[in-house]
């Protein structure tokens, strides 16, 4: 038998964690003196002490590993265990890689935009032609889902594109959603097409914008959003109908987010008090 002490040594877990651990029914002493209240620990409870090292250094919390060792010895179990943190890991490993993303690129502002101001103009864009997708997506993120709508039911129309082609979405919500989002796809093309399920083909109407384009990022757009509305109450503008963001240079051209061209576009109208 060890005393605590030596227990604690061999197992290299402070004295203090062991009595913890005795507390909460994870590692009990194999005996204890009920006049010294000395705890002691048998040999072979050490291979337990280096399971709860092992499992505490794969992020499980002291409750979990009371369940698991209650099943160490079940395979099928176990493996239960292991596969539900590997999926936890997985996600948080996927939740870090975007923050630092966000961190890189506001790192990258800081040293090379620090004294960057966004170029707002006033433009009109003629009447188009286009290939439409209208839908309601889990998320902004999930905007994949409508272009690969698109490509999927016209792959096999040999569309031709307009010259420019003009490849944006237009979001129809009054409102940030933080499910369920409402938007609009479309691209330029000329030609004429049959409808299909979930493509429509229509022309677009004229309209005048107040327009951005940016090189870099999305992950900048919101100050290119404020910078669009600042230029628009300055000048004496309101939103005459949805906004929507042109891709010169989207991800389906380059897998590096300095090389993003996006136009941002409000449609605008001059407001009564700026009439009067």
């Amino acid at each position: 038998m060890l005393k605590i002490g030596e227990f604690s040594k061999l197992s290299r877990v402070s004295v203090r964690m062991l009595r913890h651990y005795d507390e909460i029914g994870l590692l009990k002493p194999a005996e204890i003196d009920r006049f010294t209240d000395y705890r002691y620990y048998r040999e072979d409870q050490l291979p337990t002490a280096g399971r709860i090292a092992a499992l505490k250094d794969m992020g499980f919390s002291l409750a979990d590993i009371v369940r698991i060792l209650e099943v160490y010895d079940d395979r099928e179990k176990m493996e239960q265990f292991f596969s539900a943190r590997q999926k936890e890991l997985e996600a948080l490993s996927q939740d870090t890689a975007h923050k630092l993303t966000l961190l890189d690129a506001a790192r990258k502002r800081l040293r090379k935009e620090e004294n960057m101001s966004y170029n707002v103009t006033l433009k009109t864009i003629p009447e188009r032609y286009a290939a439409t997708v209208h839908m309601t997506i889990p998320r902004y993120e999930d905007e994949g889902i409508i272009w690969g709508k698109m490509t999927e039911e016209t792959c096999r129309m040999n569309l031709a594109e307009d010259d420019p082609c003009l490849c944006a979405v237009t979001y129809l919500d009054g409102e940030y959603k933080e499910e369920n989002v409402e938007m609009m796809a479309w691209k330029t093309v000329k030609g004429s097409y049959p409808d299909t399920e979930h493509v429509k083909f229509r022309t677009l109407p004229e309209v005048t914008v107040a327009s951005c384009t940016y090189q870099g990022s999305y992950t900048q757009i919101t100050e290119v959003y404020a910078a669009v509305i600042a230029w628009m109450e300055a000048n004496g503008y309101g939103p005459a109908a949805p906004m929507f963001n042109i891709y010169h240079v989207s991800p389906h051209e380059t897998q590096n987010p300095d090389e993003f061209v996006t136009e941002i576009c409000y449609p605008v109208k001059k407001t009564e008090t700026d009439k009067q």
